[in-house]
């Protein structure tokens, strides 16, 4: 009896596998992680960007600690200031086949832009989307690539293609409208997703 069951076992036992490698395989393609800062704090330093560069006086950082990644400082409207901002380093992610960027963050009930470039340098267009958070609250933004808006130093630029999921380098968040004091917004990932149902 031992004999015949061994062999229709291994059927199950093998069936099993192949389809929970066929789940992985569509997991894998349904969603891209860019950066998963609840699994591993293993990641290049991100690159602050204040006001300073045009004479303000507003702070940030950007820390990758054990439970998520924290983006905090404070803004300031002295010297006609008014924004403070993060990028990651180069992602070089062919994101072709997602609609969309999902993020899953925990605010203070300001506005924040996520920014996304596809060209390198600082002097590139910059397509960046608002989402508002609720204080205190984790919460996951659906960011739809057609809604970014491309700009330049916080000028909306005309003529420019839309957001190109092929070609894009860079990503990061922004605090700018002259939302003046304290801020803090904590991170948990970011991850690109095709549109629903795909």
């Amino acid at each position: 009896m031992t004999s015949n069951l061994t062999p229709l076992f291994r059927h199950h036992a093998a069936l099993a596998w192949i389809c929970l490698a066929i789940t992985m395989k569509a997991d894998a393609a349904s969603d891209r992680i860019l950066f998963d800062f609840q699994a591993t704090t293993n990641y290049p330093a991100w690159q602050i960007v204040n006001d300073d560069v045009m004479g303000g006086v507003s702070t940030s950082r950007f820390q990758v600690l054990t439970n998520g990644a924290l983006f905090s400082g404070v803004v300031s409207v002295e010297n006609n200031g008014g924004f403070a901002s993060v990028r990651s380093q180069p992602v070089r992610a062919d994101l072709t086949g997602c609609d969309s960027f999902w993020l899953r963050v925990r605010g203070d009930g300001r506005r924040y832009k996520f920014s996304v470039r596809t060209e390198a340098g600082l002097d590139t267009p910059l397509y960046q989307l608002v989402f508002t958070t609720k204080r205190g609250a984790w919460e996951e933004h659906r960011l739809p690539f057609k809604d970014f808006v491309p700009t330049f130093r916080g000028r909306i630029l005309t003529g420019m293609p839309a957001l190109d999921p092929a070609k894009v380098t860079s990503v990061g968040f922004l605090i700018s409208d002259k939302q003046e004091g304290p801020f803090q917004l904590e991170v948990a990932w970011i991850k690109a997703a095709p549109p629903p149902g795909d």
